[in-house]
């Protein structure tokens, strides 16, 4: 079985079963006949896995949370040693604290990463730590000595990836399985990775202007929130093991270097985090009282009021808090999408068009702005306006799947039955869906008064699709 890559993939099933905060890195990949993998070659399997990862997690929607994480990504990107900058961020629905970066840019992030951060800079460490392993090409290293065992691997991880998701234990059990052979030489060369990806990471940490300590912060939260099955994780098991001597390594590393000069803290990580906590309660109105005890003195717990009573559908109440935040807070584009959101959720769309539009004039390129102005626009039955600037947003982020989603029902509420074949299609085509998607093309092909231009367009996709679906079959 794999060494090193196997473990890699073992600790991305370890992190999507419940309270187990690990990271993972890579997947496989068929290697060229030289037994080396070329950068195009990591950026295709990146795609691949993506689209396969997308139709099998739920991801996050929320695009005030995307954009941020992706601000984040790139910032800590430009001082990176990447040689491919083509980046895709992929956020998952998940509460479990996880990070992992995919051969090609693929980096995922689980929004539970965000609720076991303290602050941006011990996010951003993260974040740090997995453009490193992307950077120095970790997976490719390993990549010749398991490259005949590859298309197995990946369907065993594939299938246990979503046992473990649903089931813990019977997601462990399929994980053993597969790599049962192999582990202990598979560490060896992950703590090599470990090592060089800590020290990388956080040079790029501080030329990103955060606080190299966040790091060792990071990794004694990590440890201290780690469990297996009720005991802290065998060692063997993990590929980024988080123990006390790599802690203090951290620590030491970060004692020589130069801080960078004092960074304030901005809203925007709290307020952020806010929005996945109350996404997460369990117990909703529990969670609208300890917000309300803290509420007069603290603004952030008033926000999180605001959306607490908001997701319980307390309207007014939740105007009332906005309404209460300091001044210089409530002109925050955070906040002012905030008010914009429940004026939709309390069925007020005309308020709810009429705040947007100007926010749109103030922010013509902010994702978040754009998408919450053609929900407005939906909401206020602007069909056309709402799929015009669901297009707009899809050419500059072409595989934003909750885009293309949308799309397809904006598209439909204003009677494009074409527009709506041709956004399912890059939907099922995004999320590795790629026999939907031939069905799809199918469908469109049988619509009346089609152009010749519309005809070539959906026959050139249908090949796309077809070279999709056979990537897809040869990765497993």
């Amino acid at each position: 079985m794999r060494t090193g890559f196997s473990c890699y993939l073992l600790a991305s099933l370890l992190a999507l079963t419940p309270a187990i905060p690990v990271q993972a890195d890579d997947l496989p990949v068929i290697a060229s006949s030289s037994g080396t993998i070329s950068l195009e070659q990591e950026f295709q399997l990146g795609r691949t896995w993506a689209r396969l990862l997308r139709g099998r997690a739920p991801e996050y929607g929320d695009p005030l949370i995307v954009n941020y994480i992706d601000g984040l990504l790139w910032q800590i990107a430009a001082s990176s040693q990447l040689q491919d900058h083509r980046l895709e961020l992929i956020v998952i629905d998940s509460p479990v604290l996880n990070a992992f970066a995919v051969p090609g840019g693929v980096v995922g992030i689980n929004a539970g990463l965000l609720l076991g951060a303290k602050d941006e800079a011990e996010l951003a460490s993260v974040i740090a730590h997995e453009l490193a392993h992307l950077s120095q090409r970790h997976y490719a290293q390993q990549l010749e000595e398991s490259r005949r065992n590859t298309p197995l691997m990946l369907a065993g991880i594939l299938a246990s990836i979503l046992v473990a998701s649903a089931d813990a234990q019977a997601g462990m059990a399929g994980i053993t399985s597969s790599m049962a052979a192999g582990q202990q030489a598979g560490i060896n060369f992950t703590r090599r990775n470990e090592q060089e990806a800590d020290r990388i990471g956080m040079l790029n940490l501080i030329n990103s202007g955060f606080d190299p300590f966040a790091m060792p912060r990071m990794f004694s939260r990590i440890q201290r929130s780690s469990r297996f099955l009720g005991q802290k994780p065998p060692e063997f098991l993990l590929t980024h093991p988080v123990t006390e001597s790599r802690i203090a390594d951290a620590e030491n590393r970060a004692r020589q270097l130069t801080k960078p000069a004092f960074k304030p803290q901005r809203y925007d990580f709290q307020l952020i985090r806010k929005r996945i906590e109350v996404h997460y309660a369990s117990d909703l109105r529990q969670l609208i009282k300890t917000y309300q005890e803290s509420a007069d003195s603290n603004p952030l717990s008033r926000y999180g009021l605001a959306l607490a009573l908001m997701q319980n559908r307390d309207f007014k109440q939740a105007l009332n808090a906005l309404d209460g935040l300091p001044e210089n807070l409530r002109q925050h584009l955070h906040i002012r999408l905030t008010y914009a959101e429940l004026e939709l959720a309390a069925a007020q769309p005309e308020k709810a068009l009429q705040r947007l539009e100007l926010l749109n004039k103030l922010y013509p390129d902010s994702y978040p702005v754009r998408q919450l102005y053609a929900k407005a626009l939906n909401a206020n039955k602007q069909f056309r306006n709402s799929a015009r600037v669901l297009t707009d947003l899809s050419q500059k982020h072409p595989s934003n799947s909750y885009i293309w989603y949308q799309l397809a029902e904006s598209q439909g509420l204003a009677g494009n039955t074409l527009g709506v074949h041709e956004a399912r299609i890059e939907y099922f085509l995004l999320t590795g869906a790629t026999d939907k998607a031939l069905r799809q093309i199918d469908f469109a092909m049988r619509e009346k008064d089609l152009s010749s231009s519309d005809i070539a367009r959906l026959e050139e996709r249908k090949r796309e699709a077809e070279a999709i679906r056979d990537q897809i079959k040869n990765s497993l």
